[in-house]
């Protein structure tokens, strides 16, 4: 994680680009519903955006993981200059056991750093191990499914994505954000809508789906959206246990 020690700052600014509110946050919030009085984990949690909105929009409780130690300084740096009540611990999400199960998994582009089916399958089963019975699982990811050849370019989005072609089973897609000021990026990885379908079910998830995303009804008549629309380049997703 030494790559995102590195840029947890700038990586941190790139959540202030418009895709981020207007598409990102708009689709996880509705499909998350009503989390009042919920008890949340939110795995791979960066610099604790989400964990932040999470317990402002009513978790009862809840705690933030990132493998990345700068990540975490970031997200512990702003609950002591703004305490809401969050909880960060440093660890790998893929070794990862809450003291006690919870209502709601958050994942908001987590799955994307497996490489394999057995580390997704491994991904899939910390999540499942982490719920209540009847619990939910809510992410984000990369969208899997849209990885034509020809997909329109979201360079004017802070974003870009690119990776060999024809891409298989494992390989890297590189995202590259420039957001205040900076030009950063990283790599994750591709592995089939079917294999991630696959890995919900042995880890015995009921009902995994993906969901498109959606643009907040204030931007539904500016064009500026149309092309990342057209080819959205991330997914939200849910199962339950």
């Amino acid at each position: 994680m030494a790559e995102y020690d590195a840029i947890a700052r700038e990586y941190r600014e790139s959540k202030r680009l418009p895709f981020r509110e207007h598409v990102e946050r708009h689709t996880l919030f509705e499909l998350l519903g009503d989390v009042r009085g919920a008890v949340v984990l939110d795995l791979a949690c960066g610099d604790g955006f989400y964990t932040r909105l999470l317990k402002e929009a009513g978790a009862r409780e809840i705690t933030g993981v990132d493998v990345s130690a700068a990540m975490i300084e970031l997200a512990e740096k702003r609950e002591r200059e703004h305490s809401l009540g969050c909880w960060y611990v440093h660890a790998d999400v893929a070794e990862f056991e809450p003291a006690e199960p919870v209502d709601l998994v958050v994942a908001a582009y987590m799955l994307n750093y497996a490489r394999t089916p057995g580390q997704l399958l491994r991904f899939c089963r910390v999540c499942y191990k982490s719920l209540k019975p009847g619990g939910r699982l809510v992410g984000l990811n990369n969208n899997v499914r849209n990885v034509a050849v020809a997909s329109g370019s979201l360079r004017k989005y802070g974003l870009e994505r690119t990776w060999d072609r024809p891409l298989a089973e494992g390989d890297a897609i590189r995202y590259t954000f420039s957001a205040g000021g900076q030009r950063f990026g990283f790599d994750n990885y591709y592995l089939t809508p079917n294999t991630h379908t696959a890995a919900f079910e042995r880890a015995g998830f009921r009902g995994f789906r993906w969901v498109d995303v959606a643009l907040h009804p204030s931007e539904a008549d500016n064009p500026y959206w149309d092309e990342f629309m057209a080819n959205p380049p991330i997914v939200a997703f849910e199962a339950e246990r």
